[in-house]
């Protein structure tokens, strides 16, 4: 049932922006720091607990699947895009930083494959 995606989308997003909201004021700044990325991989976490701990049928874990592929293309890039315009309006420095940052995360792709693929081969 993708009623069960949709609340446990919910809750995750409900869960990283107040944690967001949190750290930003732990931090002193007066925004969500990190809320979207908190709620991604709560989501996450939570779609792969429930799929190894709890007996869902079908139907429940098709609409779990299905949500938690969903909240990454939208949420993500609804974030991204806030971003983004923040960072050229901030100056050259945030731009830069974001530039590097995706670089990185790229370059630390084939390493992640390559870490995965052993892990394949060689359960222990």
């Amino acid at each position: 049932m993708v009623v069960y995606g949709v609340a446990l989308l919910a809750a995750s997003m409900l869960i990283g922006m107040v944690a967001g909201d949190a750290l930003g004021a732990l931090l002193g700044v007066q925004a969500n720091v990190g809320g979207v990325g908190i709620a991604m991989l709560l989501l996450l976490v939570l779609a792969n607990i429930s799929r190894e701990r709890f007996a869902l049928n079908p139907a429940t874990e098709s609409g779990v699947k299905f949500w938690a592929a969903m909240y990454i293309p939208i949420v993500i890039a609804m974030a991204a895009k806030q971003n983004v315009v923040a960072a050229v309006s901030s100056g050259w420095l945030a731009v830069i930083a974001g530039v590097g940052a995706v670089v990185v995360s790229f370059a630390l792709i084939p390493v992640f494959t390559r870490l995965a693929g052993r892990r394949e081969r060689d359960p222990s």
